[in-house]
């Protein structure tokens, strides 16, 4: 139905004082990634956000470390968290690729700092044992559900963030990924472009149904590998270009090591020592680049990826470091 001016002007102004109460940085649900929350002024309400990448750049990562932040800053105690965004919410994870116990193996990892590889075969000690052991009770009680079904179509999913909403008070949606939707209509099983535009615009209506963001990830077009810059842009976004149309934020994960890493020249050359210099520049860093905002600016944003326990942290640079005295 129509909705009173009046209406929409309190809500936009009840979304500038919790922006205003919380020191002016953020007004949606907090990352867990300080500088994407200061450029996003945090997970906005309604909007659809895409996470692209190519294989291996941690765009599973980079969505379980948002998932698991949220979650675990949600206070089921506090009957207030409806009015006060930014507090945690109850997080869906639709997991089409890997199941639920790969996803807890990564946030145990992240959580523990032992590599998710050794926990997977067993080559852990006694102590990082009982450190797994410990860190698993406490997120017991995290409101993060996840559901492993392959293959779902977006009317199935659909319907089951709808009953998560009414359950157990939905906050926040994630779907890793986008193109393991099907479309719920027979018609476009033939296209899979307008199978795409459909399914996009489907999570937008939804997220604007539910008053919740939806992230969605996303493959990127192979393209990118053929260029010298290797560095994603908006016209990489795979299968359709109603991605890019449909969505209000759109964010490309890169990371140069893992380009330069198969780089590798013969060792004892002088290009080997040039190449271990640019490798060390670049390990483990990533970069968070906004392709399109709907709300504001897009910038490029420094991370730190720790790949073996699949955690990214908000990158410091000499500039923000404390003065050192000798």
């Amino acid at each position: 139905d129509f909705k009173n001016f009046s209406t929409a002007l309190t809500e936009a102004i009840d979304t500038a004082a919790s922006a205003y109460h919380k020191d002016g940085q953020v007004s949606g649900l907090s990352s867990g990634f300080k500088d994407l929350d200061k450029v996003l002024g945090g997970l906005q309400s309604s909007d659809l956000l895409i996470i692209a990448g190519r294989p291996s750049m941690g765009k599973t990562a980079f969505a379980t470390n948002i998932a698991f932040h949220i979650a675990n800053a949600f206070n089921a105690n506090d009957k207030e968290h409806e009015k006060k965004p930014g507090q945690g919410a109850v997080v869906g994870f639709f997991s089409l690729e890997m199941s639920s116990s790969q996803l807890a193996t990564r946030i145990i990892s992240e959580q523990t700092s032992v590599s998710s590889e050794k926990i997977r075969k067993g080559q852990i000690s006694n102590i990082e044992y009982d450190k797994l052991i410990d860190v698993a009770r406490k997120l017991q009680d995290i409101p993060l559900f996840i559901d492993e079904t392959g293959g779902i179509s977006i009317g199935q999913l659909i319907a089951r963030a709808r009953k998560l909403k009414r359950q157990n008070n939905l906050g926040i949606l994630i779907i890793d990924y986008l193109q393991l939707l099907t479309s719920s209509n027979r018609r476009y099983n033939e296209n899979r472009v307008q199978e795409l535009s459909e399914i996009t615009q489907s999570l937008k209506a939804l997220a604007k149904e539910l008053n919740i963001p939806i992230i969605a990830l996303s493959q990127l077009s192979r393209q990118v590998e053929s260029r010298d810059d290797k560095k994603p842009q908006l016209s990489d976004l795979r299968e359709s270009g109603s991605i890019e149309q449909d969505a209000d934020i759109v964010m490309f994960l890169y990371r140069e090591e893992y380009y330069l890493e198969k780089k590798q020249p013969r060792e004892g050359t002088e290009e080997y020592i040039q190449w271990q210099e640019s490798m060390e520049e670049v390990h483990q860093k990533a970069q968070v680049i906004i392709g399109k905002n709907r709300h504001g600016p897009t910038p490029v944003i420094d991370m730190y990826f720790d790949g073996s326990v699949t955690r990214f942290s908000d990158y410091t640079s000499d500039d923000k470091l404390p003065e050192r005295f000798e």
